[in-house]
């Protein structure tokens, strides 16, 4: 058994040094990256507001914050009951914030420069209501009866569309041009061409008009309705894109 496996030991060795050595220049080396051009490429489309998005505060003070709260309930009610005969549905009604804040007095300072302590004189309550309008020619007149019913807070307009899918995928198709132009203007430039699209990305954004138009609102009954000025939004979307160089 010895002998034989040292017979088998030395077959191997032999086959081993029989073998041709691998030449170094042999081995594979890493392939050189490709030439690309990296631009980034921008896009809009424009599109006719829809749907507006109203803040409205009611505000209301009393001696204690009993008082007051059952004040602005009282005040805030009305108003909900207002949106809903306007033809506003419950599912675009939703309070935005509550806060109750204590008032307080501050004396002036005694003429040894000591500082009484502070004193509440009082409370007062905000109930926030954001109402989201889909019949967007009855803002003007939501936000005067509004008014009128007791809203003295906010009026704050921002003025969008229920569906900018459309308008999106248009800003992006522009976005993707206009990177291709970008490219191809430095390939001219420098000598080469634009070859296929290596990468693609799109920024991260949140898909809303841009600039979000706002308005104070009036603080007294207009003539017949609040005027509004609607507008356009504009959707911007930016993308980045890697292109090969052919030389």
């Amino acid at each position: 058994m010895k002998n034989s496996t040292h017979l088998a030991r030395a077959v191997l060795l032999a086959a081993a040094l029989l073998l041709p050595a691998i030449p170094v220049s042999a081995v594979a080396e890493p392939a050189e990256p490709q030439p690309r051009i990296l631009v980034s490429g921008e896009g809009s489309a424009e599109l006719v507001p829809d749907m507006a998005i109203l803040v409205l505060t009611v505000t209301r003070e009393a001696a204690t914050a009993r008082a007051a709260l059952d004040a602005n309930s009282t005040a805030m009610a009305e108003v909900l009951e207002a949106m809903k005969a306007e033809g506003i549905a419950e599912r675009d009604l939703q309070t935005a914030g509550f806060a109750i804040h204590p008032r307080y007095n501050y004396p002036a300072p005694k003429p040894s420069g000591e500082r009484e302590t502070r004193q509440i004189v009082g409370y007062a309550v905000r109930n926030t209501l954001s109402v989201r309008v889909r019949d967007i020619s009855r803002v003007g007149a939501i936000l005067d009866r509004s008014v009128t019913l007791g809203v003295n807070e906010g009026g704050n307009i921002s003025f969008t569309n229920d569906d900018p899918s459309a308008a999106i995928a248009e800003a992006r198709t522009a976005a993707v041009k206009d990177a291709r132009a970008r490219a191809e203007t430095l390939a001219a430039a420098a000598g080469v061409e634009v070859g296929r699209i290596l990468e693609i990305s799109e920024h991260a954004f949140t898909p809303r008009p841009a600039p979000m138009v706002q308005a104070e609102m009036a603080m007294s009954r207009a003539a017949d309705a609040v005027p509004v000025a609607v507008g356009e939004n504009s959707y911007q979307v930016r993308v980045q894109v890697t292109f090969a160089i052919e030389q």
